[in-house]
């Protein structure tokens, strides 16, 4: 299950620098609805596959300095995004805490695997055939995922396991991971309000 009859599990970050201006809300317990525009086309395909499989309700907004490079609004998309989900967690009382999930697309398979526990740390084993999907650098979703990690405060564990297509490997991943994070964030009703840890925290 997603929700327990408690306040609602969301978080409405902003994020403003020299180099960008962010803004986040995510619901954690929603329908999948995603209103995503970074400026970068692709980027905003990618989120909204986490929105629609993931079923979160999540808005992106941002303004970088693209005119430079797309690495700014890329990496700071993914600290703002780590905040909210942070945010929108709370203590963590009550959820599953572990997320598995493996998605294929065509000829590609990606793993992906996550612990809320409060220890950041990005394992991101995937090779790509061609960085690039028209001017889009692929390789800046490693950086998505270490800024989403760090300051999400996760676990995360991204496997391809095999794959062709560029677009099939990142979209199969990104599907993966929402239905990982999906499982991750939702509430178990044996945990009886406490946290899945022996310590008692996360």
């Amino acid at each position: 299950m997603k929700k327990n009859g408690s306040a609602p599990r969301q978080a409405n970050v902003p994020r403003t620098t020299k180099e960008t201006d962010i803004r986040v809300e995510w619901t954690l317990d929603g329908s999948g609805q995603g209103k995503i525009d970074t400026g970068i086309r692709f980027f905003d395909h990618m989120l909204e596959l986490l929105a629609k499989h993931g079923f979160f309700d999540l808005t992106v907004q941002a303004k970088g300095d693209l005119d430079i490079d797309e690495h700014h609004t890329v990496e700071d998309v993914g600290i703002v995004m780590g905040k909210a989900l942070h945010e929108a967690l709370g203590e963590k009382v009550g959820i599953k805490r572990f997320g598995f999930a493996s998605v294929p697309l065509d000829e590609t398979l990606a793993q992906v695997t996550i612990d809320l526990s409060g220890r950041p740390f990005l394992v991101y084993n995937v090779s790509l055939p061609d960085r690039k999907i028209k001017a889009f650098d692929l390789g800046l979703f490693e950086d998505f995922f270490q800024a989403f990690v760090t300051h999400g405060g996760l676990n995360l564990h991204v496997n391809l396991l095999y794959g062709r297509n560029p677009h099939h490997i990142m979209e199969a991943i990104f599907k993966a991971f929402a239905k990982a994070l999906d499982q991750a964030t939702m509430l178990e009703d044996r945990l009886a309000g406490k946290v899945l840890s022996t310590k008692g925290m996360l």
